[in-house]
């Protein structure tokens, strides 16, 4: 039984996706008393990611600005939790039907590794993203195709054992060159849903409340905090908070409406697809991009890996990752955006037979434009899914974190899992003010808690989530071998 002190102010969380997640394992090992409520049975069952993101270098039409916004919240997000993390690079591929270059993209690589490089002066914990001088490398056709001559390795350790598998399956036809390899890292979800949940149940100053489902959320005027009503096992609780963070994520609107906070927002429903190629269960690849135009039958491909030869598959046509009505706004009466009911059912409850086939499938035969062996590749299980919360009218946004519509009231406005640290600073400096924590607290990054987890049982634990959720136990691993 966790040990809550009275004395220190208490914080209700609602939602524990990353950004709930993240900020109850901040605010918890700080001390202060938390109180986190989760729909479901465990942490982080949102929408699907599984890359850093580190510069940004997947979206060509984001600004500079936030690509270098990008690159400092996920060397955070590396710092704060190295167990979530897939030492993999990625590698970078312009179709020959693309109207860009790869040269195009060589100035902002440039701009990033001086950024990176930056970052390692101010602090040396900051390399976390591998030496600055290999940020990123280039690959021409015959170095290419000198690779495809390779063995390859079962334990990758150096930029060119990473490319081999590539070499020896791209279409060298169909793409341009140079390839260009970036240490973006992956990321793994149920790492982080095991990781946050062994820590929190530890945490003497942390309520986890899983199967609880909030119904109410009132101002209480005379202590000026909130009275937050939720069933739990059949039973309805009604407790009393100071601070309010809501992290509901894409039921994020539902909280402003009780509130009556102004709001701005539009919600996206998410798939990627999972594959399975029979053969190259001890083939550690890289992750692979082909940019494209999104919403066109040529639109970005993305190839990422897992181990035991499971992919995981988007494709930016209308016919595989985007949907027709799946991008929605809130309207003048409601804060909360409404999903087609469609989206809602597969949210809520299942996915079709049928429609997994048929878009896994679509997603396969995207990727094997450039990959001509993957079209062996079969369905590995349901699709990773959910709706995410986009603040404001830009759905091209890619850097936001929190906003504050009432008094002692956050709402997280995280697009990026990498964000989070950035949103729970600006959360901290408003507990500085509220008297809540001491000044000296912002922007504190290393906790022993989670930086000493046990792998095994972390292992474990990541393992019987992804079964629990109906996935491949191979989703809640990560490759053996970290870039030298």
């Amino acid at each position: 039984m966790n040990m809550i002190d009275d004395n220190k102010a208490k914080i209700a969380i609602i939602g524990g996706g990353a950004a709930g997640s993240s900020a109850a394992l901040y605010f918890g090992q700080l001390g202060l008393n938390v109180t986190l409520f989760e729909k479901d049975a465990s942490l982080v069952s949102g929408p699907p990611w599984c890359h850093l993101h580190a510069g940004g270098n997947l979206y060509r039409e984001i600004s500079d600005a936030q690509c270098v916004t990008l690159l400092k919240q996920s060397i955070d997000f590396l710092r704060f939790y190295p167990f979530v993390v897939d030492y993999r690079p990625t590698v970078i591929v312009l179709p020959i039907t693309d109207s860009s270059t790869p040269e195009a993209l060589l100035p902002r690589l440039k701009l990033l590794t001086d950024e990176y490089q930056a970052h390692i002066a101010k602090d040396p914990k900051n390399e976390v993203l591998g030496k600055p001088e290999n940020y990123y490398q280039i690959y021409t056709k015959d170095e290419i195709k000198r690779l495809r001559e390779k063995k390859p390795v079962n334990i990758p350790k150096t930029s060119d054992e990473w490319m081999i598998p590539v070499a020896k399956n791209i279409d060298l036809d169909k793409v341009q060159f140079p390839l260009i390899m970036v240490q973006e890292y992956g990321l793994n979800l149920f790492r982080l849903s095991a990781g946050a949940e062994i820590t929190l149940e530890n945490l003497e100053s942390v309520s986890l409340n899983t199967n609880s489902i909030v119904y109410n959320v009132q101002q209480n005027f005379e202590t000026e905090g909130w009275d937050i009503s939720y069933v739990k096992e059949d039973i309805s609780h009604t407790d009393s908070f100071d601070y309010l963070i809501n992290a509901a994520g894409f039921k994020t609107g539902k909280i402003d409406d009780l509130l009556g906070a102004p709001c701005k927002s539009m919600v996206e429903f998410k798939a990627a697809y999972v594959s399975h190629w029979n053969g190259y269960e001890g083939t550690q690849f890289p992750e692979i991009i082909f940019h494209g135009e999104r919403g066109t039958p040529r639109g970005m491909g993305q190839f990422t890996p897992y181990p035991g030869g499971y992919f995981q598959l988007h494709g930016m046509t209308k016919e595989i990752t985007l949907y027709e009505d799946g991008l929605v706004a809130n309207s003048l009466v409601s804060c909360q955006p409404k999903l087609g009911q469609d989206f809602i059912d597969k949210i809520e409850k299942s996915w079709t037979h049928e429609e997994t086939e048929k878009r896994t499938k679509a997603a396969i035969e995207h990727l094997s434009q450039y990959i001509p062996s993957f079209h062996t590749a079969t369905v590995g299980s349901k699709p990773l899914f959910g709706a995410q919360q986009i603040p404001g009218d830009d759905p091209t946004l890619r850097v936001a974190e929190v906003s504050f519509p009432r008094e002692r009231y956050a709402r997280c406005e995280i697009v990026k899992v990498s964000s989070v640290l950035d949103m729970i600073d600006a959360i901290t400096k408003q507990f500085v003010e509220l008297g809540y924590v001491e000044s000296n607290i912002l922007g504190k990054r290393d906790f022993a808690l989670m930086a000493h987890l046990d792998e095994a049982l972390l292992r474990q634990k990541a393992e019987s989530i992804a079964v629990a959720r109906d996935y491949p136990r191979n989703l809640a691993n990560r490759n053996i071998s970290k870039q030298s």
